[in-house]
């Protein structure tokens, strides 16, 4: 089975024919498919049966014709293996039934083996890999302050008024539970990657809320040693969050290849701070429920800026909302591929 891997060589910097994309929630939310299997099964049971999840995975790029799967799962999936107790709740998102309060809660915490807690995980990349995939599987995991988040909020939050109060009264915890966060992080992405994904993104998703200066004493080191340990396995790493247009430089600095945008910041704008990773996005989902004409227009707009220094993999500025018709992502790639094509 011959792989397409012109999203992999985007993604060290190389040139390719055309401008590869991939949708962020590309699998799940608005295919019809999808929520068909949803009547039957929670998340959580998805992901721990392999060939459904499989067939989640993979079904977006025989749909949309996209460059890459990203694995079907969730940012909370290894949180039971260290002793969380999690429920995505329909409506709200994770809820956490034993919120992190003390340095005693962290000490608690256990840690991961991959193969033994999470097997199902990795039986799923297998069979993508060896059997139905013919583009790249991008592996995932939640950064250490977005999981924290969950966890001492104990679900969803708007402002982390809580994870912040946590951080700045009890640091001493705060930074042990960055370590075990961090510890997890890598055993679980080494284990994916071992089992057949060729790049991996990490999702900050909430790490906006804070300030550049906050992000470099509390989170930046632990991102360092993160990347730093990752960086050994040969693949490429991919940074994400959201309204984070602050602290890019902070991800320029760090031993990743690949920064995500949000669609406040242009490629253009990126460029000009002084960003020099290979960059990813960023088209606003919002755009998608507009007309062609405007779709068109836009696209056309991050591409031009982006075919520039060609360092560029599509992609949205955030993950694909449930009323996006798949006919428009499907037409989307079309014109992504097509106007890029060189």
């Amino acid at each position: 089975m011959k792989l397409n891997d012109t999203i992999i060589r985007a993604y060290k910097g190389e040139a390719t024919n055309y401008t590869p994309a991939w949708f962020m929630r590309q699998a799940g939310r608005s295919q019809a498919e999808y929520r068909k299997l949803k009547e039957k099964y929670s998340l959580f049971e998805i992901t721990h049966q392999p060939e459904i999840c499989a067939y989640v995975t993979r079904l977006p790029v025989e749909m949309y014709n996209v460059d890459a799967a990203i694995l079907y799962k969730d940012i909370m999936s290894p949180l039971p293996a260290i002793g969380i107790d999690v429920d995505i709740k329909a409506g709200i998102g994770p809820v956490i039934a034993n919120p992190i309060k003390s340095f005693h809660d962290v000490e608690a915490l256990g840690t991961i083996d991959p193969e033994k807690d999470v097997p199902y995980v990795l039986d799923t990349i297998k069979l993508l890999t060896t059997e139905q995939l013919t583009v790249p599987l991008i592996g995932f995991s939640g950064a250490p302050f977005t999981i924290a988040s969950y966890l001492i909020e104990g679900g969803p939050s708007k402002n982390y008024g809580k994870t912040k109060a946590f951080m700045y009264a009890h640091s001493d915890a705060w930074f042990a539970l960055m370590d075990k966060l961090a510890d997890m992080t890598i055993t679980y992405v080494k284990a994916q990657i071992k089992a057949g994904v060729k790049a991996v993104q990490i999702f900050d998703s909430w790490v906006g809320a804070l300030n550049a200066k906050d992000y470099r004493t509390y989170i930046k080191p632990v991102m360092h040693r993160i990347f730093s340990e990752l960086q050994n396995e040969g693949v490429p790493l991919i940074m994400f969050g959201v309204g984070a247009s602050h602290l890019l430089l902070e991800w320029n600095e760090l031993p990743l290849d690949v920064i995500g945008l949000d669609w406040r910041t242009s490629i253009k704008e990126a460029r000009e701070l002084g960003v020099t990773k290979v960059l990813q996005g960023n088209l606003d989902p919002a755009i998608l429920l507009a007309d062609w004409v405007t779709i068109e227009s836009r696209t056309k707009e991050i591409l031009d800026q982006s075919m520039k220094d060609g360092r560029h993999v599509f992609n949205l500025g955030h993950g694909v909302t449930p009323d996006i018709h798949p006919e428009t992502l499907k037409k989307l790639t079309d014109l992504i591929h097509t106007y890029s094509a060189r």
